[in-house]
């Protein structure tokens, strides 16, 4: 008898109808996030430094704490790292989620008593969701893998520091160990072709039902699977019925993951980060992301147009707007306050609250004034791709500044699994859903301004080669969709393909 199947049934259950009641309470919970952050905040080292005891209000919260990025934040991470208690939030971390950061260097967020059940129930809730709403409880009782860093950590000022992912590797639930997959020693391999091969020896011939993970490095464990047994994942894994995923855009790995799988399986998004796991897929058959408005994070959004303002004006839950872009900024248990976390979204559904992650507020292209975003890349190539039955492996996408007589344009770097045999005609369709999607974009290639994209090829594994040339093969390390500059595109040139 499958007995975590049948337990895990009404729990789900249970779970799912919270999940829907806090919906309906999604603006009463953030209002009372906020006063409670206040409250605790207000005994800090920050919270004098800011005088959170004398702020009542969202207004005059905006005008003592003002919008800081991790550079801005550091100097309390530092003094938490010498040792100091009740600096952003009562005592001390148990933990640093340490990360890698565009422009930062690793960063140290942490991770306090309160906000752990964040990390943890968020994640559970969402495969709860689903279990309610399929019906499929199956997938409890088969084996589960969770791509994830290594789950051994270091200490920092005394405190266990590690990536996120091994952090709560640390706290699966006592009954889902004996599903979970790999053992211990192999999550703990750091180098990840090492531990990719010992994964796949490990699960090749288990009853692997649920898999979870960066899908660009889900489908480089797809691949070893396949080069090992010359099986596709259906009969390697009959039970498979699960895909989990989240950290990039699941659209443009879609097609090859599922060529790779060759059947369809439910998929569930998330949306976890070191600061906060901030939204989930509740559901198999609407749009966007629930946003975990009662988890002990206060959320607020400043538009697009004005992300890079200095003191921009600072949305409640309750102002915005569906279809429009916003800058996501926090404040939590964890003890952050007013961080920017360098992502935006943008509502699908104010009622309940959903949204899509569209991009980086650094990601972009605006070298010639367009400001291309990264939705509006991921959704071109998508829809290019699609039409011409194309997979796409990875790509990212920079300015190319005029050098001479020659024009200014955008160069893809695209790993394709097989090359269209028309790629100048395929870089010309990609180009057409730009321009339509971005008018700023069309008026420059209209205006002769610039010349419409051009596609650089990337060898076979070009763009593993390069992570792990620069250190980032594996792990929640994601290739940038967009820079601004040269410095990645300049770097992908020797894994481009030679004609």
């Amino acid at each position: 008898m499958h007995f975590k199947s049948l337990l895990a049934k009404p729990f789900a259950s249970y779970v799912h109808k919270q999940v829907r009641k806090s919906m309906a309470t999604a603006l009463e919970d953030q209002e009372a996030i906020f006063s409670a952050l206040l409250k605790t905040g207000s005994t800090t080292l920050f919270g004098t430094d800011h005088h959170l005891q004398q702020v009542k209000t969202h207004q005059e919260f905006t005008q003592a704490v003002p919008i800081r990025d991790y550079e801005e934040f550091k100097k309390w991470i530092e003094q938490i790292k010498e040792g100091k208690h009740n600096v952003l939030w009562k005592g001390q971390p148990i933990y640093f989620a340490k990360t890698s950061g565009t422009t930062s260097g690793v960063k140290y967020i942490p991770i306090t008593k309160e906000s752990i059940p964040n990390h943890i129930n968020t994640a559970r809730n969402a495969l709860l969701c689903y279990m309610a709403e399929s019906g499929n409880n199956k997938f409890a009782d088969g084996k589960m893998i969770f791509l994830s860093g290594s789950p051994e950590l270091e200490r920092i000022g005394g405190i266990p520091t590690g990536r996120l992912s091994g952090i709560v590797n640390h706290h699966v639930p006592r009954y889902l160990r004996t599903n979970q997959l790999p053992d211990y020693e192999t999550n703990c391999i750091e180098d990840w072709e090492t531990k990719l091969d010992k994964i796949v020896e490990k699960t090749l011939d288990q009853d692997m039902t649920l898999i979870s993970g960066i899908p660009p490095w889900v489908q480089m464990y797809f691949d070893r699977l396949i080069a090992v047994s010359g099986k596709k994942i259906k009969d390697l894994f009959p039970n498979f019925s699960v895909l989990a995923h989240g950290g990039v855009n699941f659209e443009p790995y879609r097609a090859k993951l599922f060529e790779s799988i060759g059947k369809p399986v439910a998929t569930i998004e998330t949306y976890p980060a070191s600061e906060g796991f901030f939204a989930f897929q509740d559901s198999q058959e609407t749009e966007g992301l629930l946003l975990n408005t009662n988890s002990g994070i206060f959320f607020e959004f400043v538009p697009a147009a004005h992300a890079m303002e200095k003191t921009p004006a600072r949305l409640r839950l309750h102002d915005v707007k569906t279809g429009e872009n916003y800058a996501l900024i926090v404040s939590s248990n964890a003890g952050l306050w007013s961080y920017n976390t360098g992502d935006m979204v943008r509502f699908v559904s104010v009622n309940p609250y959903r949204l899509l992650v569209t991009g980086r507020v650094k990601h972009f292209i605006s070298a010639f004034g367009e400001h291309v975003i990264g939705e509006e890349v991921e959704y071109s190539l998508q829809k290019a791709a699609q039409h011409n039955g194309v997979h796409i492996t990875e790509f990212t996408v920079a300015p190319f500044i005029s050098r001479g007589e020659q024009k200014s344009y955008h160069e893809w770097f695209i790993e394709f699994e097989r090359i269209p045999d028309n790629l100048e005609a395929f870089a010309l369709e990609i180009d057409q859903h730009l321009r339509e999607k971005n008018i700023y974009y069309n008026d420059l290639i209209s205006g002769n301004i610039l010349q419409p994209l051009h596609i650089q090829p990337v060898e076979k594994n070009g763009f593993i080669d390069y992570m792990k040339s620069i250190g980032k093969l594996g792990g929640q390390n994601k290739v940038p969709r967009l820079s601004n500059d040269r410095k990645l595109a300049d770097n992908l040139m020797k894994f481009v393909k030679q004609s």
